[in-house]
């Protein structure tokens, strides 16, 4: 598929390229469309009820509160930072509220001051991300508020405790929950059709988190439609709840490579030490693959550092997908992977490389009005037979990655040459 053409960092003389001052032109053609309809749909939407909402004092105040309160979390958790990529927060404590006790229109506006903010004292990322950001939760938190003021006329029932209500309240917000996921899952998938929908859609700790969500926005509703001054109670243990995911978020990434999602070398590392002790005592076989891109270099000077790190996610999305839950799957450096198969015989062993290789063999990253494509080479090692300490594995498995590359690439060896016995002491030797 065309696509816009990708650069790389820096043109060769040193001038910025197209792509690096709008990112959003480096993006595959599909997306590029699918954002900017979401965002133009958001500004329909923004013109549409302005035009038709009476604003109030009362409501502009509830609204400036509710924005007050995810500004101080926000300003609360700026010390910790926030892990690039996807992440999550508890934003919605605020957000739903907005959409529960205000007309439409509020809900639009939401997302927009708390993502600039997002960008401004948190961490600056890509705008086109913020801005999509923006008209995806906009546009969730539109269509929450609406069906809730369909069934709900006074927002105010909800504080008064009417059952009918707090279930409207309910529904409104597993919409805006399920709407949010599907259009940042649309997009993620756009991105990078490699991964699967399983993957960017729910897995059990995104559903515990918005489950909490649900709960935080519902009863924040309750105590704002009570009375706003109950926000000052309301308002310390969501920063407490966000500080820890976030905390939790920031621990993971510390252990994950930022390009490919996989974990980096010291991470797999202790995994694999722990696997290896593991089937030490167990007895279990146990393989570890080495996993080299054949001439990546030439994919950079070729077509630029972004398209090469799309190879190295893509490469990373096929790993995953065809291994099991319980392998031990990294990033070594460079374009080189590392694989850990917990109770896997020689027959396996080569069984996965051999379909990895051709899985990987067959992915096209589109660059330049082109599709490129790559293969791997790949070394195998057997625990017992090429060594029982990680080092030992590494090192055979390196060997006969080499051995790979010099037989012409694109292909899986296993070390010809086994470990010598070790020598009996000379005072038990015959």
């Amino acid at each position: 598929m065309a696509t816009t053409s990708h650069a790389s960092i820096k043109s060769r003389d040193g001038v910025s390229t197209l792509v690096d001052r709008w990112p959003l032109l480096g993006q595959r053609r599909p997306l590029v469309i699918y954002l900017c309809a979401i965002v133009a749909l958001d500004l329909v939407a923004i013109m549409v009820f302005a035009s038709a909402t009476e604003f109030r004092w009362r409501d502009v105040g509830t609204f400036a509160a509710l924005m007050a309160c995810g500004a101080v979390c926000i300003e609360a958790t700026r010390r910790l930072g926030m892990p690039a990529g996807v992440s999550r927060d508890l934003l919605s404590a605020w957000w739903l509220p907005v959409a529960l006790l205000l007309p439409p229109v509020y809900a639009l506006f939401a997302p927009i001051v708390l993502q600039v903010l997002l960008q401004v004292r948190v961490r600056a990322t890509v705008l086109h991300r913020r801005v999509f950001s923006s008209a995806a939760i906009g546009l969730a938190g539109c269509a929450a508020s609406m069906l809730f003021h369909w069934f709900v006329q006074d927002p105010l029932l909800l504080s008064r405790g009417s059952g009918l209500a707090i279930i409207y309240a309910v529904a409104a917000a597993l919409l805006f929950s399920l709407l949010n996921i599907a259009l940042i899952a649309i997009a993620a998938h756009m991105a990078n059709p490699d991964i699967t929908w399983r993957e960017v859609l729910w897995d059990r700790e995104s559903v515990l988190l918005d489950i909490v969500e649900l709960c935080l926005g519902v009863t924040v509703s309750i105590a704002c439609g009570l009375n706003l001054a109950l926000l000052l109670f309301a308002l310390p243990p969501v920063v407490l709840l966000q500080r820890s995911l976030l905390h939790a978020q920031l621990q993971a990434a510390a252990r994950t490579d930022a390009k490919t999602g996989l974990l980096n070398a010291a991470a797999w590392q202790r995994e694999a030490d722990t696997e290896i002790v593991r089937a030490r005592r167990t007895g279990d076989a146990l393989a570890l693959l080495i996993i080299d891109i054949d001439h990546f270099k030439r994919v950079n000077d070729a077509h630029g550092h972004l398209v090469g790190d799309q190879v190295l996610a893509g490469v990373a999305a096929t790993l995953r997908s065809q291994l099991r839950d319980y392998d031990v799957v990294g990033r070594f450096g460079g374009e080189e992977f590392v694989v850990l198969l917990p109770g896997a015989d020689v027959h396996e062993a080569r069984q996965v490389a051999e379909r990895l290789r051709t899985r990987i063999g067959h992915m096209a990253i589109p660059a330049d009005d082109a599709l490129v494509k790559v293969t791997i080479s790949a070394g195998v090692a057997l625990m017992s037979v090429h060594g029982d300490e990680l080092i030992d594995l590494l090192a055979a498995a390196d060997l006969a990655l080499y051995r790979a590359k010099e037989l012409g690439r694109d292909r899986v060896c296993i070390p010809a040459v086994q470990p010598q016995p070790r020598a009996l002491p000379e005072d038990t030797a015959s």
